[in-house]
């Protein structure tokens, strides 16, 4: 399995410190990721592609267990229509195949938003470019390279800090 993608390649050329972890069997949840890179679930970042009304897309990075609120998505967009990107559209925006997305690498730029709930973790883990991997790396350095837009959208309350022994 390569090492090297357009996450890893990013980060290294912002300086970013950073663990890419690869899973020795394919991941089937996200119980099973968080539990193999020795984190919470809270601690896994998904990064979900959305398609606005025409060919505009946004990124929303939310903590794993979260769901979005569609209608907090639709208002703090001022849009009447957003629906979830299909695996070909995310292909074709991010460059990844959904599983292995990441708001570093992109193929194209999109505008990023991030839950506020994320505040409250030092480390994070975001995909990796590739399926089974995930990049694990301090949250701080996500806000200090990334332009993102903090704005709540989940459906639930921010999931409760834990601190891992």
């Amino acid at each position: 399995m390569t090492t090297q993608t357009p996450v890893t390649q990013a980060l290294d050329a912002a300086g970013i410190d950073y663990r890419l972890f690869l899973h020795t069997r394919p991941v089937r949840s996200l119980e099973q990721a968080a539990q193999e890179r020795d984190l919470q679930p809270e601690q896994i970042v998904r990064s979900l592609l959305f398609r606005l009304e025409g060919p505009l897309y946004v990124m929303a990075l939310i903590p794993g267990p979260s769901q979005v609120d569609w209608p907090k998505l639709r208002h703090f967009l001022g849009v009447s229509r957003v629906t979830m990107a299909d695996a070909e559209e995310v292909l074709q925006v991010t460059g990844y195949v959904p599983g292995a997305v990441s708001p570093f690498g992109l193929a194209h730029e999109l505008r990023l938003l991030a839950d506020p709930c994320l505040k409250s973790l030092d480390t994070i883990s975001l995909g990796a470019g590739i399926r089974d991997a995930g990049i694990i790396m301090q949250r701080s350095d996500l806000e200090r390279i990334l332009p993102l837009e903090w704005v709540d959208l989940r459906a639930d309350d921010c999931p409760p800090a834990k601190i891992m022994p």
